[in-house]
């Protein structure tokens, strides 16, 4: 051989230095694939939910709803950093956590959540904790005022969304029963929708709904916030997985499915129903068919999935027009007919569709111990149940002491000027 010690030296560096594994514990690929999740779901809210109801309200009331998914981000990182994290995700009891990690107490750099660290993991269920609440701005927009916004969103974070969260992923009751819920249907989907049809109802109807047309702005400024959802839901669902391996894999290739089969099955429902198909309808359904596969993304298969999206894209649609034309319920953007309506979809499909005996429309399989789709169902109803009655419940009742503390609505005056100048003394575009 020519260069024996030259190889000899090579060999020896390569098998002697420890290139990837710096942490005893810490996998490399899984933490690279959840720090890039984590920035696609807050990618989610800011920008692309911001923009995608910027562009579905009225122009005078554009920079109201950027301004309040903005400030969400904002107050609910630092409550998740104060005490919402430690309410959600440390040791107490079946329904809430407890105070030991108050103010992020114990987690340092070397903290573990399996084998990614705990600051990430903490940082990655912050993101959900901005999205939920940001969610429910589209069920009271243009005429919820700025202060009673923040107020109610930041109470019911901490008294709905972080012990609603506990119970599922915390180590509370309902994921002791088994329930299936991979990125947040019932967490997230469920808690939202809900409180945005209890927040609709409370505050009332905007002046003018239903007879005056009260329609988009700005549609190109929506596409653009959906295109930047459907790309951030990868984040959302397959970053569930926390970690960077075949589930994920499989949750993002459903959760695409899903998002295409809702578009479409939408948009074809309104070409037949109204004779053309429409921009806020594909995208409607798109966000319907990736709020639906949410909770089953860990659990199903690609047929599976389709069938999901389909269902999603017929539901979602009908109970649109049922919130909107048959209760004439003033959800402005469609909150609850797509993300709680699609939530409970969602929960309870992925109690089907999760099992392994489907042939082609075959799962991942059940929670351990259930052992048929009947078994697993009963456990998805109840999680949909519970957390559909403790939103409702919990939401009217915050909605209320707000009241009380500042009032919750603008004056007609106030609505008829628009949000962004009287709340905030700007407006969206120049004249």
């Amino acid at each position: 051989m020519k260069y024996p010690r030259l190889i000899s030296l090579l060999a020896l560096l390569l098998v002697s230095a420890p290139v990837f594994a710096t942490t005893e514990g810490l996998d490399g690929a899984n933490t690279g694939w959840i720090l890039t999740a984590t920035a696609l779901v807050l990618f989610m809210t800011i920008p692309g939910l911001s923009l995608f109801y910027g562009g579905l309200v009225r122009t005078k009331n554009v920079l109201s709803v950027l301004m309040q998914c903005f400030a969400l981000t904002s107050l609910m990182s630092l409550l998740w950093l104060i005490i919402g994290y430690s309410l959600a995700f440390s040791e107490g009891n079946d329904w809430v956590g407890g105070l030991s990690k108050f103010m992020f107490a114990g987690i340092t750099e070397d903290s573990l959540t399996g084998d990614i660290p705990e600051t990430l993991f903490a940082t990655f269920q912050m993101t959900f904790a901005i999205i939920t609440p940001a969610l429910m701005v589209g069920a009271f927009a243009e005429r919820m005022k700025f202060s009673a916004m923040l107020i109610f969103s930041a109470i019911w974070m901490l008294v709905v969304y972080a012990p609603v969260t506990h119970w599922v992923w915390g180590g509370g009751w309902l994921g002791k029963m088994g329930l299936l819920d991979f990125a947040g249907g019932t967490v997230v989907h469920i808690t939202a929708g809900v409180g945005a049809l209890v927040a609709a109802l409370v505050l009332g109807n905007r002046k003018g709904f239903p007879g005056t047309a009260m329609l988009p702005h700005n549609m190109t400024m929506t596409v653009t916030g959906a295109g930047m959802l459907w790309v951030g839901w990868f984040g959302f669902n397959a970053g569930s997985a926390l970690a960077a391996n075949g589930d994920a894999a499989m949750a993002m290739l459903v959760t695409h499915i899903s998002a295409s089969a809702g578009a479409f099955t939408w948009m074809t429902i309104e070409w037949i129903r109204f004779g053309k198909p429409s921009v806020l309808g594909i995208v409607t359904g798109m966000v319907a068919g990736l709020g639906t596969i949410t909770p089953a993304s860990g659990y199903v298969g690609p047929a599976g999935a389709l069938v999901i999206g389909i269902s999603a894209g017929i539901v979602c649609f009908y109970m649109t027009l049922l919130i909107k034309r048959k209760f004439k319920i003033d959800d402005s953007l469609d909150v609850f007919p797509v993300h709680g309506v699609g939530g409970i979809l969602g929960t309870l499909m992925a109690g089907i569709f999760a099992s392994t005996e489907l042939g082609l429309f075959s799962g991942q399989g059940f929670a351990d111990g259930i052992t048929s789709i009947g078994q697993q169902l009963s456990v998805q109803a109840t999680g949909v149940a519970a957390t559909f009655a403790y939103s409702a419940v919990v939401t009217f009742i915050i909605l209320k002491i707000v009241d009380v503390m500042v009032g919750l609505r603008v004056d007609e005056e106030t609505e008829i000027m628009g949000l962004d100048l009287t709340e905030h003394e700007e407006r969206g575009y120049s004249l």
